[in-house]
């Protein structure tokens, strides 16, 4: 088996690697190292996230540095502020013996003028987001003609994020002789296109196969209903009482209220999501490090560059658009060849969607049942017995208290006191599962529920039109933030979606529908009015001729902005969730 002594690294490096507990390197490693070290040739490496590429690109690096020359040799470009810190702590953790090495992060979300301070002093590697490495260079505050490698991790996070022309900028002010890295999860052809305007015949690396998922990860998918979506998510998560997890939505108004709700019935919650400030942010991922938090609710963008070890469960509350953004997620399980359990929670609708991952991915999903109330508390019961039977007990301590307990429970036998001590946590799931539904939808009668909620009065939804479609650079993930936006309502009460050229139709619930009419009454986008109407009245006037123009100039959206594109909440997050020890509490 290989060992990273084996791979040609500087003896310094492997002390510290030793030193971190790593033996054996992994796929990416082992196969990209050796070539790196090499020096002067490009460099394409495709591996999912958690299989170690900081390593692979972070050793390499760190061995050919000269130290005497305290400028930028080695710039490494990342997508988030959280990456980014990850990266320079292991980078600093490596180079540990290697002397007076200096690495500066340069992100944005706080004070610029230490990072220039640093920056100043003079480092051998930059770690930087790009954006507020523009910011620095425009600045004229950093001087590239030293860098020889200019690594891009997560290159395709980082064009997800629209950060095509701030790359393209950061790239033409370093040196044409510097070797380029890039590593990325997925190769979309935007990834492909840096490869051939700043790579020269680059050595490609792929571990796995392109666009697919960790080989670690299990995927599974539960259909129950719209309505019934939370109720399923707390029944998940009691399933699996030793759970860490990452919960994770589309918008952040719905990250925020799902997390408050999760806080409310007595679960280890808390949000993350881009209407934080980057010091609560901060705070919340602490927390979660510490597993203090034992569920994490995140929009996409807010969860780019986690790098949490250990998490068990990433559920899909709701699916991405894109089957890329759905390997992203999945990729905070199953890190450094542990095992996880990707799940995905949708309605009947959704099936086409997670065949079109199962083929990209190339793994099947297992369809799987949303556990009844009975297979619940059995598994609590146990979890329960489990932890008593393994935890450890500090003699020391407890000792000057035995005698007191011996006492109390004097009057039990053995067989007493295990049935009270079990009642003691299993009473609350067993009152609260008590004639628990079931939540599956079944196979046959899917296609009957969801016609029914399709038509007007008869079910639970109402289809509406409204006069913007693609034409306006609508996407359906844009259509439900916009109404969202603009009524005040959350997600889930919004159901299909279906985008047309120049109008649209979507669902809502029958409750909802004047609150939804009486909300646009007076909204404009792009110059003109937004038109509400139910679907029999958009029908007619779209069949009728003449009354609608395309659009071709690129709207501004009109909806209040922030990094993952939504709107802000109705209330600041406080609560803290509490501290760690379980999932116990109110069940409401």
């Amino acid at each position: 088996m290989t060992t990273f002594e084996s791979l040609g690294l500087q003896e310094n490096l492997l002390k510290a690697v030793t030193d971190l507990g790593f033996v054996n390197p992994t796929p990416i490693q082992e196969q990209a190292i050796p070539v790196l070290l090499g020096g002067d040739r490009d460099f394409v490496g495709l591996a999912q996230t958690g299989t170690g590429k900081t390593a692979a690109f972070g050793l390499p690096l760190l061995h050919q540095l000269d130290l005497k020359i305290r400028q930028p040799q080695g710039l490494i470009l990342c997508p988030t502020r959280e990456l980014c810190l990850q990266i320079t702590n292991d980078l600093k953790n490596f180079s540990k013996y290697l002397g007076d090495l200096s690495i500066v992060a340069v992100y944005g979300g706080t004070a610029i003028g230490l990072q220039l301070r640093e920056l100043k002093r003079g480092a051998h590697i930059v770690v930087a987001t790009p954006g507020r490495l523009l910011d620095i260079i425009e600045r004229g505050a950093i001087n590239f003609d030293n860098v020889r490698y200019a690594i891009l991790d997560e290159a395709d996070e980082m064009l997800n994020m629209g950060f095509q022309e701030d790359i393209n900028s950061i790239l033409s002010n370093t040196p044409e002789s510097k070797t380029t890295w890039l590593f990325s999860a997925t190769m979309p052809a935007e990834v492909r296109r840096i490869a051939k305007n700043y790579m020269e015949n680059p050595f490609e690396l792929t571990v796995g196969s392109k666009n697919s998922g960790n080989v670690n990860i299990e995927h599974e998918y539960y259909v129950v209903r719209p309505r019934d979506k939370y109720a399923a998510l707390k029944r998940i998560v009691d399933f699996n009482p030793e759970i860490f997890g990452i919960i994770f939505t589309r918008t952040k108004i719905e990250s925020q209220e799902i997390a408050e709700s999760l806080i409310r019935d007595g679960y280890n919650a808390d949000a993350l999501h881009g209407d934080l400030t980057q010091q609560q942010r901060d705070k919340v991922m602490k927390r979660f490090r510490e597993k203090s938090i034992q569920v994490l609710v995140a929009t996409d963008v807010a969860a780019r560059g986690i790098d949490v070890d250990n998490v068990t469960h990433v559920i899909n509350y709701e699916l991405p658009d894109d089957v890329e953004n759905y390997t992203h997620r999945s990729g905070r399980t199953g890190r450094a060849g542990r095992t996880g359990i990707s799940i995905a929670i949708i309605s009947g609708r959704d099936i086409g969607k997670i065949r079109q991952i199962e083929r990209v991915l190339g793994k099947k999903f297992v369809k799987s049942e949303v556990p009844d109330g009975f297979a619940v508390c059995e598994k609590q019961l146990f979890a329960l017995v489990h932890k008593v039977h393994n935890v450890t007990v500090n003699e020391e301590q407890i000792d000057p208290y035995l005698g007191r307990i011996y006492e109390e429970f004097a009057d039990l036998s053995k067989e007493d006191l295990i049935r009270r001590f079990a009642s003691l946590e299993f009473n609350e799931f067993l009152e609260y599962y008590e004639n628990a539904p079931d939540l599956n939808v079944k196979e046959e009668r899917r296609g009957a529920d969801e016609n029914s909620m399709s038509s007007r009065g008869t079910g639970k939804f109402t289809r509406l039109f409204i006069n913007l479609g693609s034409v306006d650079n609508f996407t359906r993930g844009d259509m439900l933030r916009f109404i969202c936006d603009n009524t005040g309502l959350r997600g889930n009460k919004i159901g299909r979606i279906d985008l047309k050229g120049v109008y649209s139709f979507f669902e809502v619930e029958n409750d909802v529908v004047e609150k939804v009419q009486q909300s646009f009454t007076k909204v404009e986008y792009n110059g003109r009015s937004v038109r509400i109407e139910t679907s029999q009245d958009g029908d007619k006037r779209k069949s009728g001729g003449g009354g609608f123009r395309s659009y071709g100039d690129k709207p501004r959206k009109s909806w209040s902005g922030g990094e993952d594109g939504g709107f802000r909440p109705r209330r600041e997050f406080s609560k803290s969730g509490g501290g760690g020890g379980g999932f116990r509490g109110k069940r409401s």
